[in-house]
């Protein structure tokens, strides 16, 4: 057997942090994807998800879910951002153990806006605040932070996203981890779009060794503001997992009364 097999797999609570370093918001990019995107919502338009996604290895099988998502559009290129999580993780011959998760806040920022000749940049700091127990696993056990920076440029039926950032965390075990992603999307008609994206993470003290993963989904779109959120990937190279995120997508706010 390779060297690399022999090492010891991350611990339960890094496998929960390695699911919320993808965890993040947006219709064209975000959920159901890794990669995020630089669009905020409209101003005084809202967001709403109701999902559930996890992570499962060998050695554990971790699943956020029932969790909702919501965002608002407080101002002009800026938004508000909370998901409010129910936490479940198992490993072989043990039950589940499950409970409030930990809460997540953020506020996205567009700087740049698109033009034909140049993407739209924004960045989106999140904190997730520790309001999962980190005794039974079920959260990180001291609030941590994601600072990414997101940029997006389209070219008529098609998206790419990308960026990346860092993660802040200082809770026993963990360390600081950079992590970047790559989405590349097409709308198929009026009701689908589909997309397939690398997403990658550093190497952390436990595993040694970086990660890419291949994520592939879409969006099943029943109408104009409601949605079916759909992904599955599995790990590339580094560690050995698969993700998954399914979930429902409404969105709403004041009619436009600019439109001819």
């Amino acid at each position: 057997m390779p060297e690399l097999d022999n090492r010891p797999w991350p611990s339960r609570t890094q496998l929960v942090i390695l699911l919320l370093l993808g965890s993040a918001v947006g219709l064209q990019a975000g959920p159901p994807f890794l990669t995020d995107d630089p669009d905020p919502v409209d101003l005084n338009h809202w967001e709403f998800y109701t999902f559930g996604q996890g992570e499962r290895t060998a050695e554990a099988n971790f699943i956020s879910g029932p969790a909702f998502e919501f965002n608002y559009g407080v101002a002009p290129n800026t938004q508000l951002h909370l998901v409010t999580p129910e936490a479940n993780i198992s490993t072989p011959g043990s039950g589940w153990t499950s409970g409030y998760g930990d809460t997540e806040i953020g506020v996205k920022y567009r700087f740049i806006e698109e033009t034909d000749y140049r993407p739209e940049v924004g960045i989106f700091p999140m904190a997730e605040l520790a309001t999962g127990s980190g005794a039974r696993e079920l959260g990180n056990g001291k609030t941590w932070y994601r600072l990414p920076l997101w940029l997006q440029k389209s070219w008529g039926s098609w998206t790419i996203d990308g960026g990346g950032g860092v993660a802040l965390n200082s809770a026993p075990g963990e360390s600081n981890q950079g992590f970047a992603g790559l989405l590349v999307q097409r709308d198929l008609g009026k009701y689908l779009t589909l997309g397939t994206e690398i997403f990658e993470q550093p190497a952390d003290p436990t595993f040694g060794r970086a990660t890419q993963l291949a994520n592939a989904g879409g969006y099943l779109k029943f109408t104009e503001k409601f949605n079916l959120l759909f992904s599955l990937g599995r790990s590339i190279s580094g560690k050995r997992y698969t993700v998954w995120y399914l979930g429902l997508y409404w969105t709403g706010g004041p009619e436009r009364t600019d439109k001819k």
